[in-house]
């Protein structure tokens, strides 16, 4: 049973790459204004400071509970690096441009410089704690406004504070000690 080329071939018209006007080029849809942009980036400086902060607390703590601290360390680092890039991928669908080089993170955050050096853990866990809660206040300050004009957007806020203010939590809780009544 023999078949011919043209019974097996597709007759539809061969099949081209995308050939689109400049004007379908283009990006649509909903743009950020300047200040949704401007929280936002605020928001990704801070969670990017936050994660190279934890990165040099990890290598650098020393003493009890070396080995808990070092792996919430790893837990808080991957946290902000996820939820930094999904800031940034969420300002890029908004056609605003996030800016998350080293100069920029520095002259921007809202979180204080690391100490250098090995760090206690007792010392290591009240510097994080501080720099969490930074970062949870940075993402309170812009919540309204970007709530306001994009409730997508404040979505993304809220899973970034819930996570953040359960590590500042949970983090803070190794030094604190019980109250008494």
């Amino acid at each position: 049973m023999a078949t011919t080329a043209n019974t097996t071939k597709n007759k539809r018209r061969p099949a081209r790459g995308a050939r689109l006007t400049d004007e379908q080029n283009a990006e649509s849809g909903f743009t950020a204004s300047k200040s949704l942009s401007d929280n936002l980036q605020k928001v990704l400086v801070d969670l990017i400071e936050l994660a190279s902060q934890g990165k040099q607390a990890h290598w650098n703590v020393v003493g009890k509970n070396f080995r808990d601290t070092h792996r919430q360390l790893d837990e808080i680092i991957d946290a902000a690096r996820g939820f930094s890039d999904t800031i940034a991928e969420r300002m890029r669908a908004l056609h605003a441009v996030p800016d998350g080089r080293s100069d920029t993170v520095a002259e921007t955050t809202s979180l204080p410089e690391f100490p250098t050096g090995e760090i206690s853990t007792t010392d290591v866990v009240d510097l994080v704690t501080e720099r969490l809660e930074a970062t949870v206040g940075t993402c309170r300050d812009v919540h309204d406004a970007v709530d306001e004009e994009d409730p997508t957007s404040a979505d993304i806020l809220h899973e970034v504070l819930e996570s953040l203010e359960q590590f500042a939590w949970m983090v803070s809780a190794e030094n604190r000690v019980p109250t008494t009544r």
